[in-house]
């Protein structure tokens, strides 16, 4: 199983389908995610697509997808 390591440029990513919440402006301030083949998942800002994107395992993005369910970063917006 390949690894893909934090700061990969996104734009080497060619193979990935990128998404984006539909709570996302149409100027493209957001935040994309995408599976890779191993199994990790890629987080790019969408200002810079080409940009470095960082690279989260499953459990990371789990863990902070419920601390934003339960509303542990609303003190950052």
């Amino acid at each position: 199983m390949k690894r893909t390591v934090n700061g990969i440029s996104a734009g080497s990513l060619l193979d990935v389908q990128w998404v984006k919440s539909r709570a996302s402006t149409a100027v493209g301030d957001c935040v994309e995610l995408a599976a890779l083949p191993g199994g990790e998942v890629a987080v790019r800002n969408s200002r810079d697509p080409l940009g470095p994107s960082l690279v989260y395992t499953q459990q990371e993005i789990a863990a902070f997808l419920d601390g934003a369910r339960n509303g542990e970063f609303d003190h950052l917006v």
